[in-house]
């Protein structure tokens, strides 16, 4: 009996311990990537435009399944008008006019896809590649840190649309609603504008946490795949793919959540001036900000960040490979139960952040896995980062780390058609020693 009891507990030690791997990063019983996802998006054919979306949409309006609908230079939403699309639809942006789709603050979109039946936002071109069309962005009512009501105009002065106000965002309102986006995909977007900034794949401004945002996949945008500005918004299975600069971006002052959440970055289609996973940033400028409200703060959990590269050592010697996750000044992340896989390093911090007690309470690392990255945590431009691999190193923060490669690290990463970002149980070989390489240059 006592053999018997003994076995009992090992194995219940080895099933916990096998679910508690499988806790970190993207979850689910099933792979939740399956039928709606795409991830050869350059291969795959939607037909003619059969119908044009251009102007403003001052009405309340519904494109259909049956249509494919062309945007034709920068569509905005207006005059507290709902936009509602059909679960299977196609709406094409423009390559020479731009084409880009904009939900002016108190207008909504309802484009509620299905898992079988995805929306489509993609490219007119034969030959798709980042940056063919604009993007999405909506304008929303909730809180921003800056001064004034904020305004997205530098991705629209081309159209002389800022004096009547159609490009502003932000209010009071937490609980506003812009609509539902679910079961979305976004390929080729993020658009230079004649600044030299880009089009984000899909732009949150002052977005409310009453808006459903589930379900999207972004796929090769040369601008940031999700940017935040201010706002509350809760986002859910969110996926980043092959995005030339930022995965997801939160700024002045984002009250916002991610959960269960994938950015798959490539070494060879990032940019070199910002082409992390998450950046989370306060302001951009000190002066557009008002202090006694709150910063940028966001909770993040169930992340898998994963750098795809054939040859990571190589890479990061050619300065091909950044940091996944990028924290400013007056910033808080409480990130937990995430993977972060094959960068250089995990984790930076801004330059000033002075490392003590009162600064590292508001950046919380807990139940991570960081695997095969070079370095772990650092300041920027300090590679002696020992009081912070002493703090997140703690066993009370639960992190592990590792150093297996991709294909033992997650179920099946080299299937394009029904990949599976998944942690594999039981072969993560994991410890609480950290990693304190230095970052290469």
């Amino acid at each position: 009996m006592k053999n018997f009891t003994q076995i009992i507990f090992i194995l219940l030690f080895l099933s916990a311990n096998s679910y508690a791997q499988q806790e970190k990063g993207i979850v689910g019983e099933s792979n939740w990537l399956n039928n709606w996802t795409e991830f050869k998006p350059n291969q795959e054919e939607y037909g003619e435009p059969t119908k044009i979306l251009t102007g403003k949409i001052t009405e309340n309006t519904t494109l259909y399944k049956r249509e494919v609908y062309l945007l034709l230079g920068s569509v905005f939403v207006t005059n507290d008008a709902t936009l509602t699309i059909e679960p299977g639809t196609v709406i094409i942006g423009d390559y020479k006019s731009k084409g880009s789709l904009t939900i002016s603050k108190n207008s909504t979109i309802i484009a509620d896809g299905l898992k079988t039946d995805p929306i489509v936002f993609t490219s007119n071109r034969s030959v798709k590649r980042a940056g063919d069309w604009g993007g999405i962005t909506i304008l929303g009512d909730a809180p921003s840190n800056k001064f004034g009501n904020g305004s997205v105009a530098s991705f629209h002065n081309q159209f002389n649309e800022i004096a009547s106000g159609i490009a502003n965002y932000g209010g009071e309102n937490v609980d506003d609603n812009s609509g539902i986006l679910r079961y979305v995909r976004i390929e080729f977007a993020g658009k230079r504008v004649d600044n030299g900034s880009y089009f984000n794949g899909l732009l949150l401004a002052g977005v409310g946490n009453t808006t459903v945002i589930e379900n999207i996949m972004i796929s090769y945008s040369a601008g940031n795949a999700f940017e935040v500005l201010g706002g509350t918004v809760r986002m859910n299975n969110m996926i980043s793919y092959r995005t030339n600069r930022n995965d997801y971006k939160f700024n002045y002052g984002a009250q916002c959540s991610l959960f269960n959440s994938l950015a798959v970055r490539s070494p060879y289609v990032s940019s070199s001036d910002g082409s992390r996973s998450l950046q989370i940033l306060s302001y951009n400028k000190k002066e557009e900000v008002d202090f006694t409200k709150k910063g940028t703060s966001l909770v993040a959990e169930n992340l898998t960040f994963l750098n795809d590269s054939k040859d990571l050592e190589t890479d990061i010697k050619m300065n091909l490979v950044q940091e996944a996750v990028y924290i400013g000044e007056n910033a808080t992340l409480t990130m937990s139960k995430s993977v972060i896989s094959g960068f250089n390093p995990a984790v930076i911090l801004y330059e000033n952040i002075i490392v003590n007690q009162e600064s590292l309470e508001k950046i919380n690392f807990n139940a991570m896995l960081f695997n095969n990255c070079n370095g772990n945590i650092f300041v920027d431009g300090n590679y002696n980062n020992e009081d912070l691999e002493n703090w997140y190193g703690n066993s009370a923060f639960f992190n592990v780390y590792s150093k297996g490669d991709n294909f033992e690290t997650f179920i099946d990463t080299r299937s394009l058609k029904k990949p599976d970002y998944r942690l594999r149980i039981n072969k993560i070989i994991a410890s609480n020693e950290v990693d304190s390489d230095l970052k290469t240059d």
